[in-house]
């Protein structure tokens, strides 16, 4: 028997400069912090439309090495956007935070790519509705994207489901998760 998890929750990450990191993840990602944990040098992060506890842990680790980028090990986080504007707007984000390392298109996904100040890498990405996947429903490809063409063409149409505003946890609530998450 087996159980299949709905989606991927949440990420953590090792970095070398938690304040550093959460900088970056606050000014690149709008994400907000949930709590930093001085005892275990790391910082939770919350997503703005998020109904996650938080969506991004990072935990400091004293004279942390980057590992280089053909290693094993994790390559990318994959992060959806609601609409190709958003796409756009994060392109120029990531060029002027200068963290962004590329573009393409997967057919059923159009994609950009960045890295954090630790080099860990992560795709912003926006996925076609589904009834427009065609030929794209069971290939894998990495594509050139036009990303004119393509905001012209899905302007304002929203595939991301149903976003939330704000944590429906309350203080007590969150406050009570965080307290179990500490104790495992």
């Amino acid at each position: 028997m087996t159980v299949s998890p709905v989606r991927l929750n949440h990420a953590v990450l090792f970095v070398a400069d938690v304040d550093r990191s959460v900088r970056f993840y606050t000014d690149v990602f709008g994400m907000e912090l949930v709590n930093r944990e001085p005892r275990l040098n790391g910082a939770f992060l919350r997503l703005p439309r998020s109904g996650n506890h938080h969506d991004l842990g990072l935990f400091g680790v004293t004279g942390a090495i980057p590992q280089s980028r053909r290693s094993v090990g994790l390559y990318h986080l994959g992060w959806q956007l609601d609409t190709m504007n958003e796409l756009a707007e994060i392109r120029q984000i990531l060029l002027d935070a200068g963290a962004y390392t590329g573009e393409s298109s997967h057919g059923a996904t159009k994609s950009v790519y960045g890295a954090d100040p630790d080099g860990n890498q992560f795709e912003m990405m926006w996925m076609l509705p589904r009834d427009q996947w065609g030929g794209y429903e069971s290939s894998a490809v990495v594509e050139r994207m036009d990303l004119a063409k393509d905001v012209e063409t899905w302007s304002g149409t929203r595939t991301a489901g149903v976003l939330v505003r704000k944590s429906p946890l309350g203080n007590a609530a969150r406050s009570s998760a965080l307290n179990a998450f500490k104790e495992n």
